[in-house]
């Protein structure tokens, strides 16, 4: 056996490239097949590359951020059963350091891998007591302090003199930022808002978690009626789904539904329901239940984040009534769900008006006004609140 070009595997129908977040293995560490190698992000996801053999990391082709393109070798595996014994004799020759360096460097908390950055000016390169201490003298006058490092010695935080914390977007924050205005810039945004009556699910909910947990094992959450009554919607209103090419209208004959879910770290990512006409309540509260678990679990696979046609928000989990969420491109509407709270309402019955406490929502729906019009943009909003308050409460699932 011999070497072995590890690959950036294909991670989707739509992704060409990936982004370096972050190596896990040094030059020279053994590893275990299927043990993680290195992360990498695309423009949806945070994604693991495992080793498919059992060897030795002998190159990396490329360095932490580098973009690469599916396809490409990412690194060099050895499966030389020399290799290791190479290695011995190079893990022999570490790089030495004196008693009083040492010292200095415990004193002042300079670990191991910020003392190999230091210039030495002794023989052969290596670092004097003089060195060291300049180091300390220069680093002191710095207008930042040491930065904070993490298990994996990657600057954290940056502290400032002025009081201020200075934090690195990571990968998916910073693609996140880029489609976010990308998607500003391309679409011209108008929000609708409609108040629904949510007050029979809210009630059939209540009676009917308990008994569902107990005899599915799920918890039954409410996420599943929006995605049916959105998809009611959508086939009443077909160039909702639709996306743009130029002049071109492209009306999607599947509905693929994403979920906008919100991760521990701050960061978002959009989980889709393939097909998701296709699928009754309780399939829907069972495949929603498990994409959000991957989603923040990072379990995700790449297509799985892929080629939605529609995109819903649910901005109520964070006690928000309404707002005014952007276009996930190349999509051209997505509707936020505002928080669900009690409310004075007039109702109407053949003996008049009565007031009543309802369960009330609101829906803000986002569209792309280049090809959706008021009557289109705001019809379709209002066509999900009717079904939604025409959700009938003896549905069994």
């Amino acid at each position: 056996m011999g070497d072995y070009n590890l690959t950036v595997p294909s991670m989707g129908e739509s992704i060409n490239e990936v982004t370096i977040s972050r190596w896990l293995k040094k030059e020279g560490d053994f590893i275990k097949k299927e043990e993680v190698l290195l992360e990498i992000t695309t423009d949806k996801i945070n994604s693991e590359i495992i080793s498919p053999i059992n060897g030795f990391l002998k190159k990396k082709i490329y360095n932490q951020n580098n973009i690469v393109k599916v396809g490409s070798v990412i690194a060099i595996l050895s499966t030389n059963k020399f290799y290791k014994k190479f290695l011995s004799y190079k893990k022999n020759k570490k790089t030495f350091y004196s008693p009083i360096v040492r010292k200095i460097a415990k004193e002042e908390k300079i670990n191991l891998y910020e003392l190999e950055t230091i210039n030495g000016t002794g023989i052969k390169g290596r670092i004097t007591k003089d060195d060291i201490l300049t180091y300390i003298k220069n680093k002191s006058k710095s207008l930042y302090y040491k930065p904070e490092l993490d298990k994996n010695n990657i600057i954290i935080t940056k502290k400032s003199l002025l009081n201020e914390n200075v934090i690195k977007m990571d990968k998916i924050r910073e693609i996140t930022s880029k489609h976010m205005i990308n998607s500003k810039k391309i679409s011209a945004h108008v929000t609708s808002f409609v108040e629904a009556d949510v007050t029979n699910i809210v009630k059939w909910r209540e009676k009917t978690k308990k008994y569902f947990q107990k005899n599915t094992g799920e918890k039954l959450t409410i996420m599943s009626i929006f995605v049916k009554c959105i998809v009611k919607a959508i086939k009443d209103y077909p160039m909702i789904n639709i996306s743009v090419n130029g002049t071109d209208i492209i009306i999607k004959k599947n509905i693929h539904i994403g979920i906008a879910t919100a991760l521990s770290n701050g960061n978002l990512i959009v989980p889709v329901i393939k097909n998701a006409d296709f699928y009754n309540l309780l399939e829907l509260v069972k495949i929603i239940n498990d994409l959000i678990k991957r989603a923040r679990s990072n379990k995700l696979k790449p297509d799985e984040t892929q080629g939605g046609t529609y995109t819903i928000s649910n901005i109520g989990s964070f006690g928000n009534l309404f707002g005014t969420p952007i276009i996930n491109q190349p999509q051209v509407a997505i509707m936020a769900i505002g928080l669900i709270h009690k409310k004075l309402s007039i109702m109407e019955d053949p003996n008049g008006d009565f007031i009543e406490i309802r369960y009330k929502i609101y829906l803000s729906h986002s569209y792309d006004h280049r090809v959706i019009d008021g009557v289109l943009g705001g019809g379709f909003v209002k066509k999900v609140a009717l079904y939604l308050e025409k959700f009938n409460q003896n549905t069994k699932i």
